[in-house]
């Protein structure tokens, strides 16, 4: 049976209500709520950032959601659908917005610091359960994660903590109903995101390792593994059925599987490069706190309490690690996944110094150590980022996180969707000709094409010709009335511009737009944005590199 290790005093706690009130013990929860509130405030003040362009995706999918088109159908994407219906489910609570997202952000960081709180306070005691939860408060809001972005990977995590929290009472409590809530629960994770599924085969894992030590019959752990396996591939099914009646279940497999499979092939020269330069600005602001989950590491070996449960520490840390490495791009918001099980480590760490020096005959005092540096090491992470979170507004807070990525182009998105939104029908169908589907988003119009992405037109891959053929038919055919056209690299995902695929993506739309359209609005992208609208537009020459053109189907 799992054991509960509490700091020096403390009773180790029993099943049922009367353990979970404990963990509720005031001076504990009151001040992880305190913190948890902190960071809620920061990012209260920072909800109206603009959207990047994966947030676009989510909130265009979202938005169509609600208005009754299923995934897939517009929006052409390799991700799962799930972290779309958490984004409808958002956008119906609190409105179609930027701040509506990120408030949504807000509560599902909340959740997720109580939750780790739960689970570090469960096997660790309540000492490491409050450090857990204001170390992943801490670690996930910071721009070094893009944690004021609601990426798909916090949508992951939410579920993934609360079907561990599951998992653990039903092998304590035998009951079988839970073992597939469990699972339920985990699959949902595995729904937001494909990384998810390193979470699920851990809690399988863990599930088997923890029956047989708890000598389970053989009969008895099939019937556990059984009942988690259908919980966690039922929401899967669910999709795939529901996907299938709506008509759109060919684009959901090429696009989440066949695709998927082609996107991840990476090189591990450029996975190394890729690891290391993305791990270092992750762990920059709190470098501090990171050394403190180093040395929860090492626990296991010099502590008997976290040598209990040093499989679950072990196991935890590798299948978090896997999660953020399919396609090795190691993105910075990826490391999300890694947050809980950093957290955790941080947890033990303290609590299991705090229980070393509570051995000692004397003196007393040295017990309060461990929490003072914790406290240290918080509260430096915290002063080293406080310009971006106290002192920054949304727009600066933006440039500040993509500094040569395009943060000025997601800021030009907004005003360029109010303008195609304002000289434009409801039943219009617009096409934006770069990866920026915040646009759709903002504009709320449907889209002419499914690839809201050019990465995948621009890439040198199997599916690159046929994409292409079948974007310029979509767009051919349903011959938008407003065109986009983004003239940045980055929004093209391209090195060399001589690239045939590139070559024959960028002749053919600078044809059609030649040939059907005619400029309306020119966006000047520098060091300040620049809008022109109406006659002005069409003679207009940007100063910058970085430009959007608006155009309109030209009267026959």
């Amino acid at each position: 049976m799992d054991t509960v290790v509490q700091v020096k005093n403390e009773t180790p706690a029993e099943p049922g209500l009367s353990s979970l009130l404990r963990l509720f013990a005031f001076p504990w929860f009151a001040l992880l709520f305190l913190i948890i509130i902190l960071f809620g405030l920061v990012r209260y003040h920072l909800r109206d950032m603009p959207l990047e362009r994966d947030e676009g995706e989510y909130a265009f999918a979202g938005q169509l959601m609600l208005q009754g088109i299923p995934p897939y159908k517009l929006a052409y994407n390799m991700k799962l659908p799930g972290t779309y219906a958490a984004y409808a489910a958002i956008l119906a609570a609190f409105g179609e917005t930027p701040a509506g997202i990120h408030l949504g952000l807000l509560l599902v960081n909340a959740v997720t610091s109580l939750l780790l709180y739960f689970l570090a306070a469960r096997l660790f005691g309540r000492l490491a359960g409050v450090v857990a939860g204001a170390s992943y408060a801490l670690l996930s809001t910071s721009s070094s994660v893009e944690g004021f972005q609601a990426h798909a990977t916090n949508f992951v995590v939410l579920p993934a903590i609360l079907g561990i929290l599951l998992l653990l009472h039903a092998l304590q409590s035998g009951r079988l109903w839970l073992f597939l809530v469990s699972g339920l629960v985990e699959g949902i994770a595995f729904l937001m995101k494909q990384h998810g599924v390193f979470i699920v085969l851990f809690c399988f894992l863990y599930l088997v390792v923890s029956a047989r030590e708890r000598q389970c019959s053989p009969r008895k752990i099939l019937r556990y593994a059984a009942l988690f396996a259908l919980g966690a591939i039922l929401p899967y099914a669910a999709t795939v059925w529901l996907l299938y009646w709506s008509g759109v279940f060919g684009q959901f497999w090429f696009w989440t599987v066949s695709y998927a499979v082609e996107y991840s092939k990476m090189g591990p020269h450029r996975a190394v490069r890729a690891f290391l330069m993305h791990s270092r600005a992750v762990v920059g602001p709190a470098a501090p706190v990171w050394v403190l989950a180093a040395i929860g590491i090492t626990a296991p070996r010099w502590n008997p309490s976290a040598r209990k449960h040093s499989w679950f520490l072990t196991a935890l840390l590798l299948f978090s690690f896997l999660a953020i490495c399919p396609g090795a791009y190691f993105r910075r918001h990826y490391f999300v996944l890694l947050l809980p099980e950093i957290a955790i480590l941080v947890g033990v760490a303290v609590s299991a110094a705090t229980e070393v020096l509570g051995g000692l005959q004397k003196p007393k005092y040295l017990i309060v150590l461990p929490s003072l540096a914790f406290l240290a090491c918080f509260g430096s992470s915290v002063f080293l980022q406080r310009a971006f979170c106290f002192c920054l507004d949304p727009e600066k807070a933006m440039r500040a996180t993509y500094k040569g990525e395009g943060a000025m182009v997601f800021l030009a998105a907004r005003k360029t969707a109010n303008y195609v939104k304002n000289n434009s029908s409801p039943s219009s169908r617009i096409a934006v000709l770069g990866s920026e589907p915040e646009i759709y988003f903002y504009a709320n119009r449907h889209s002419a094409t499914g690839y809201i992405y050019m990465y995948a037109l621009t890439a040198r891959q199997t599916y690159t010709a046929r994409m292409r053929q079948q974007m310029i038919q979509e767009i051919e055919t349903c011959h938008p009335d407003l065109l986009v056209y983004v003239d940045d690299r980055d929004s093209w995902n391209y090195v060399d511009a001589s690239a045939p695929q590139v070559v024959a993506l960028l002749s053919w739309a600078q044809e059609y737009m030649q040939n059907q359209y005619e400029r309306v609005g020119v966006v000047d992208i520098g060091e300040s944005i620049q809008y022109v609208w109406g006659d002005a537009a069409r003679t207009y020459r940007p100063r910058s590199d970085k430009a959007m053109y608006v155009l309109r189907r030209k009267v026959e």
